[in-house]
């Protein structure tokens, strides 16, 4: 498994341990894709989720850039019109980072969980902007 992979398994498991019911995984638009998308009560929550090994150049969570942010939005947009019962969900964007101190090899399978890491869930990490969606 690849680092990406255990950092998504990873958020999964640390959302539901908190009560979030996983409603997709790796969902897919033509316009990119949400890493997890999840609910509890009438939240709907589309998740980000990366992961950093050595942080000297720099961590997870400044990886979300502004175009990163826009196409989570359009996929997210997406993914409401498809599923009109989330029509009085309040929606929010949250990334969940992971922080490694120790750098990996690419090529490399670990078992990462072995590893010292830092977790960082930022909550409302950005929201819905129709004028910056179609900037």
């Amino acid at each position: 498994m690849q680092m990406g992979q255990w950092a998504e398994l990873e958020a999964r498991k640390f959302l539901e341990a908190k009560g979030f019911q996983v409603v997709a995984v790796n969902y897919h638009s033509r316009n990119g894709e949400v890493d997890l998308i999840v609910e509890q009560q009438q939240d709907l929550i589309f998740v980000e989720v990366k992961a950093r090994s050595a942080t000297a150049y720099g961590h997870a969570s400044e990886v979300v850039t502004l175009s990163k942010q826009r196409k989570l939005m359009k996929t997210a947009l997406y993914f409401l019109q498809k599923n009109p019962q989330y029509a009085d969900f309040y929606c929010r964007f949250d990334v969940i980072c992971f922080d490694f101190s120790q750098q990996f090899a690419k090529t490399v399978q670990y078992h990462f969980s072995s590893f010292p890491y830092d977790l960082q869930w930022i909550e409302n990490a950005f929201t819905f902007d129709l004028e910056f969606i179609n900037l």
